[in-house]
């Protein structure tokens, strides 16, 4: 039956999605959020943990999400089959050094895509009715990463098509593209700050977002738009005013927070001079 492989395709895309999703989003959470919570709390951005009815709204939508993700990449797969896309399978059919371009070229186009997108979703006509799904996480989880409105998903996953029919690419260059984008996005929802003081101020680093950079998008909503890199948003002037100020209170609680601890560990009795 003609049906039949994008079916097989549909079912062994839509189980591959969920697994990624739930090691990348999974892993992360289980570790920051329950397993060394304590610990690792000078990283946390936002004080306070979200409620687990949040976090289930965040899986919930993202399901939905993965399963319209996964319709357009068998859509993908049948532009393939019949001749409409630039995939290609021979490695020698282009140089290494294009396979390696063509994933810089796919991670910048995304993020240009991303950006716009992005901004359009805040339209006020827009927002309410679609984009406000993935700003109920105000203090977003690795979870939150897919969790779209359906219009929403499909504006995003938008971008794989159009990049197959205009550039040639490796489906291994897809695959790369496709774990970068998600550990960025994990990242970015992550909830806690792994950077260093300085980060968003030296003119080698502060091209690249942080998870402080996007957690405030979730906090205020009409700034921060960008995806990866903060280009767009310093080109239009939409990175929050208070940016690298808050990137480095954030950094500062941090190290606040640690030195208490040390100092609570110091003053504990020894226990050789108890004895």
């Amino acid at each position: 039956m003609e049906y039949m492989p994008y079916l097989q395709r549909y079912v062994n895309h839509i189980v591959y999605d969920i697994i990624r999703y739930f090691l990348f989003a999974g892993i992360p959470f289980l570790i920051f959020y329950v397993l060394f919570k304590s610990p690792l709390f000078r990283f946390k951005i936002q004080p306070k943990f979200p409620e687990w009815k949040h976090i289930k709204r965040e899986v919930l939508f993202s399901m939905s999400s993965m399963a319209i993700f996964t319709t357009v990449g068998t859509g993908v797969f049948w532009m393939h089959r019949h001749g409409y896309t630039k995939i290609y399978s021979d490695m020698n059919e282009y140089s290494i050094a294009y396979f390696f371009f063509s994933i810089v070229l796919f991670i910048v186009v995304h993020d240009a895509y991303f950006y716009w997108s992005h901004r359009l979703m805040h339209h006020k006509k827009i927002y309410p009715h679609v984009h406000l799904i993935h700003h109920k996480s105000i203090n977003p989880t690795p979870w939150a990463v897919f969790s779209f409105h359906p219009l929403e998903a499909i504006t995003q996953v938008l971008i794989l098509p159009i990049m197959v029919v205009s550039v040639p690419l490796h489906p291994l260059a897809i695959f790369t593209w496709g774990i970068y984008q998600l550990l960025l996005n994990v990242g970015g929802h992550l909830g806690f700050e792994l950077f260093h003081s300085g980060f968003t101020k030296r003119i080698a680093t502060k091209w690249h977002n942080t998870s402080t950079h996007h957690n405030m998008h979730h906090k205020y909503v009409n700034c921060n738009y960008s995806l990866y890199f903060n280009v767009w948003d310093r080109i239009m002037g939409t990175n929050h005013v208070r940016y690298d100020e808050e990137f480095e209170t954030v950094c500062e609680r941090r190290q606040q927070l640690s030195l208490k601890k040390e100092n609570e560990n110091a003053e504990l009795p020894n226990e050789a001079t108890t004895v």
